[in-house]
């Protein structure tokens, strides 16, 4: 059987909310997904690659829209014990760009705190029950479909 989580992570990877504001969160969402097996907030110990599962499809430079499949996983693996610093020259075309910021077919990102629904029973949410979300954690958020 497979699992489906909706998930999502601060756009800015560094930040973290107030437990308070993830707990409220974390209520919001599964009144917004009543049917879902469960819902988490996480904190982690780092900011971690937060990944799409199976969903993975492709990604692509920001700047010059090439598929940077080729050095996106060297790059990944360089940056893997400090991603605090997301930084990297893309040799596609030489510019400095973000990891975070990559072209990603399905959105994946990197975070050191995510807030889920498991199998949340909704095709999606609404902009503005994002929007809620959001201005209960305090910052801009990117929304992760992970299917395993």
């Amino acid at each position: 059987m497979s699992d489906n989580w909706l998930q999502f992570v601060p756009a800015d990877p560094t930040y973290r909310p107030s437990r308070a504001a993830a707990d409220q969160a974390k209520t919001l969402l599964a009144s917004f997904v009543p049917r879902a097996h469960e819902a988490n907030v996480e904190f982690k110990d780092a900011i971690e690659f937060i990944h799409a599962g199976s969903n993975w499809s492709r990604v692509n430079c920001p700047v010059c829209g090439t598929d940077a499949e080729a050095w996106w996983s060297e790059a990944v693996g360089a940056a893997f014990n400090n991603f605090t610093d997301l930084n990297v020259t893309a040799p596609c075309c030489g510019a400095r760009v973000s990891l975070n910021e990559m072209k990603y077919v399905w959105p994946v990102g990197f975070a050191s705190f995510v807030i889920e629904a498991m199998n949340p029973g909704v095709a999606d949410l609404s902009p503005e029950q994002e929007e809620l979300l959001a201005s209960c954690l305090g910052c801009k958020l990117r929304k992760i479909w992970v299917h395993i």
